[in-house]
């Protein structure tokens, strides 16, 4: 027993971290041992964030319609008008519960040249299937617009990020994405809809393995064992299943600046009333826009901890907020719009449990704005208690929901100005991808690459730098003088 210990930690100490777990599709289902001391990290950083914003909004100078926006997570990146030069930053953005998740930070990048997907055993490089079952951490950008229509479940290995910023990235199809039992990984500003039942079929899952793989459930994002995920500014509706699904004593996730629309079961939140791994769940749901035509769902939690803070629900058709099995749900600073159905102005939903089981489970409501007669009913006889800590901090009102929230969803229109998608040389994009060049990307032109040939600045890096020179100009005079 001694000897294969000792064995097991030589080979941990001798590999990377990265390539340890990747290859053992290793997660750890340790929840946080505070979590109201996360929540109230979150509220710190959108109280720091609406407080920059209202002293700069006085000053015409540095105003901005990508920055200052009180939202932590876009204020972190957005701020720098080069973020392209620093895609990396992004995974230091993170909030909440999923704030640790690296995503492919300090890998290399690889960029999406072909969308299609014609095996799912033997993806062709350059695909985006051939680059999410990598066991290396990867950055992954795309070389332009796409529509990837997926054969079969897309199944990710650990310490991948999916950043489609720059480029109009849908991914639609076959079973859509799937994380399970990996960690670290960042889904970042992509279209995912249309999401259907597949499988019954062989599936690779990494370069050395593919397995059968029954039938799917048609989730956009299936998280199923994992932990470390953060799901951020990406547009979801219209799949089969969930929009977003986490079982199976998956932990360690947050879902931010989302738009979801047009789906009856929006978002699961673990596996079952009696699965207890589940109890160690915990799931951060921020500045998310819960749009038109949704039914249930917003999520419904099973067991777990659940902080649903500063989102805009509009007007579901049966609830907002559900569960089952004793979750705990914190309610802050949202906003709830009730559709015109007098039936079904109540945010909850307590599901198929009775007034005695439910009367002592953990639902809290807080700064939360009701609309067109919403109600949300509280519970838990020790609740006071039990949130002492995590209301010393004052929750932020909802009257700042319109500012959090406007971005939600894929980011991309002109005025937000995502451009250029790296900085890095051939040194830094992963073999296999057909361009080692930088192409300058206008989102909504389509001959932008054409007007600006590999490697030469555009006008907008041109007159970003000369803006970034008067600054350090102006701030250099100031300390000065």
């Amino acid at each position: 027993m001694l000897q294969r210990t000792c064995i097991v930690l030589i080979c941990l100490l001798t590999t990377p971290a990265w390539a340890s777990i990747s290859h053992l599709n290793f997660t750890s289902h340790i929840a946080h041992p505070d979590p109201e001391s996360v929540v109230q990290d979150l509220q710190r950083r959108v109280n720091i964030s609406v407080s920059r914003r209202n002293l700069l909004s006085y000053d015409t100078s540095v105003r901005s319609t990508n920055c200052q926006t009180g939202n932590p997570i876009d204020d972190c990146w957005r701020c720098d008008p080069n973020w392209q030069l620093n895609r990396f930053r992004l995974a230091d953005c993170g909030i909440g519960f999923g704030q640790y998740a690296l995503g492919g930070k300090n890998g290399r990048y690889y960029i999406v040249t072909d969308s299609s997907d014609h095996d799912a055993v033997n993806p062709t490089p350059g695909t985006l299937r051939y680059a999410v079952i990598q066991t290396e951490p990867l950055w992954i950008v795309f070389a332009t617009n796409m529509v990837i229509h997926l054969s079969q479940e897309l199944i990710f290995n650990s310490y991948k990020t999916l950043d489609g910023r720059g480029a109009n990235v849908h991914i639609t199809g076959g079973g859509c994405i799937t994380l399970q039992y990996i960690s670290n990984v960042i889904i970042h500003n992509i279209h995912i809809h249309h999401c259907y039942e597949s499988g019954n079929t062989n599936v690779r899952s990494s370069p050395t393995h593919f397995g059968y793989r029954t039938k799917s459930d048609g989730d956009g994002i299936s998280i199923f064992g994992s932990r470390d995920i953060w799901i951020d500014h990406c547009s979801l509706s219209n799949c089969k299943d969930g929009l977003i699904d986490a079982v199976m004593g998956s932990t360690g996730i947050t879902i931010s600046n989302n738009f979801f629309s047009h789906h009856n079961e929006v978002m699961l939140l673990g596996h079952s009333d009696d699965y207890l791994p589940d109890s160690k769940m915990q799931v951060t749901i921020a500045f998310n826009h819960f749009g038109p035509k949704l039914i249930q769902r917003m999520p419904r939690c099973r067991r777990g901890y659940i902080h649903v803070v500063n989102n805009d629900f509009t007007r579901w058709e049966m609830y907002a907020i559900g569960g089952s099995g004793n979750p705990t749900i914190n309610s802050q600073g949202n906003r709830y719009t009730a559709p015109v159905d007098r039936n079904a102005k109540e945010v909850t939903k307590r599901v198929e449990s009775s007034h005695q089981m439910w009367r002592d489970w953990n639902w809290r409501s807080e700064g939360d704005i009701m609309v067109n007669g919403a109600y949300f009913i509280t519970s838990g006889e020790s609740l006071e208690l039990k949130y002492e800590k995590a209301y010393s901090v004052e929750p932020k009102s909802a009257v700042i929901i319109d500012q959090l929230t406007v971005n939600a969803g894929v980011l991309g229109h002109r005025r937000n100005n995502l451009g250029k998608w790296t900085s890095g040389g051939d040194e830094n994009v992963i073999p296999g991808s057909d361009s080692g060049d930088l192409d300058d990307y206008d989102y909504g032109s389509e001959n932008s690459a054409a007007a600006h040939p590999p490697g030469a600045p555009s006008n907008s890096m041109i007159f970003s730098f000369l803006i970034a020179l008067l600054f350090l100009f102006i701030t250099t005079k100031t300390i000065l003088f």
